[in-house]
């Protein structure tokens, strides 16, 4: 971790393959990264919310970070989520990745306590950065408030930069609305980065100066959302806009991340993918092939090109 995140490209977040016994496919995992590099992806973003992060132990989680470098994946191509409802736990994660020489580590804020003051927020992240104690250590933050139920603010985030220059490096935003989004970008970018989960919001924050993307959506059509990072440079951006929205609609009939599982099985013709870790639920029979068959008619060429 010698030089910055480069701020451009897209970082899949991505999908977590499991084997019958729903341990982490470790083989699979670093298959996919390594097709997802291969799309043209600047690198990629394990155990984020769609790769069902906080359903791993810190151990399962370090030996798969360990096993995308020995399967070939560049440690400076991985943006590791090393969010942790416990700060022992968060350091431990964003040690081993800073260590191993993953370009970055993507940290939420504490997730579990609802209603935390902002200062409550910085002492976490500052102490996070106090006990990893590396030069080379870079954090995104990762706001996603209906998730987390504990947002990330102007003041937290600009209190972080000036508190500790260099090391908070861009913003994961996927709270998902847009105005927010905005607000973030005007207080924030060009040189912090503001990178949105929703996929239609894109173009709008390329049009603002954003030139990256952490996307669950790059999983399955990377190509897409490469081109709805480029904005109205795309060569597209009509037609990328509406196929990400036909897209969107589709997935939003189910459950979101075992419908991208569910994707995956479909597109790989390995039914292993489907395979979720509990409390989320694979799709049934049925709805895996009635989502198989809305992907048929939406055009598979459209989610691999």
């Amino acid at each position: 971790m010698t030089a910055p995140i480069p701020y451009a490209g897209l970082w899949p977040a991505m999908l977590t393959p499991l084997t019958e016994s729903l341990a982490i496919d470790i083989p699979a995992f670093a298959a996919h990264a390594k097709n997802l590099l291969a799309t043209g992806c600047a690198g990629v973003t394990p155990f984020g919310t769609t790769g069902e992060g906080p359903s791993f132990s810190v151990a399962e989680r370090q030996a798969a970070v360990q096993g995308l470098v020995d399967g070939g994946v560049p440690a400076g191509r991985i943006l590791v989520s090393t969010s942790c409802a416990a700060l022992p736990d968060t350091v431990a994660l964003t040690r081993h990745a800073t260590q191993l020489g993953a370009r970055g580590c993507l940290v939420l804020p504490p997730f579990f306590l609802k209603g935390v003051p902002e200062a409550g927020v910085i002492d976490y992240y500052s102490q996070l950065v106090a006990a990893v104690d590396d030069p080379r250590l870079r954090i995104v933050l990762y706001h996603i408030p209906q998730v987390s139920g504990v947002p990330l603010t102007v003041n937290v985030i600009r209190a972080l930069r000036e508190r500790f220059a260099g090391t908070f490096i861009a913003l994961k935003d996927s709270g998902c609305q847009r105005a927010d989004s905005l607000v973030f970008a005007q207080a924030f970018m060009p040189d912090f980065q503001v990178w949105v989960g929703n996929e239609p919001d894109l173009q709008t924050l390329a049009a603002a100066g954003a030139v990256g993307a952490v996307s669950g959506v790059g999983n399955i059509a990377p190509g897409l959302v490469q081109r709805l990072i480029q904005g109205p440079k795309s060569a597209s951006p009509q037609t990328d806009q509406r196929d990400v929205l036909d897209l969107l609609a589709i997935l939003g009939g189910y459950g979101l991340t075992a419908a991208f599982k569910s994707t995956m099985a479909t597109l790989t013709g390995h039914a292993g993918w489907r395979r979720v870790r509990a409390p989320l639920v694979a799709l049934d029979d049925a709805a895996h092939d009635r989502l198989a068959a809305q992907w048929q008619a939406y055009g598979l060429d459209r989610l691999q090109r």
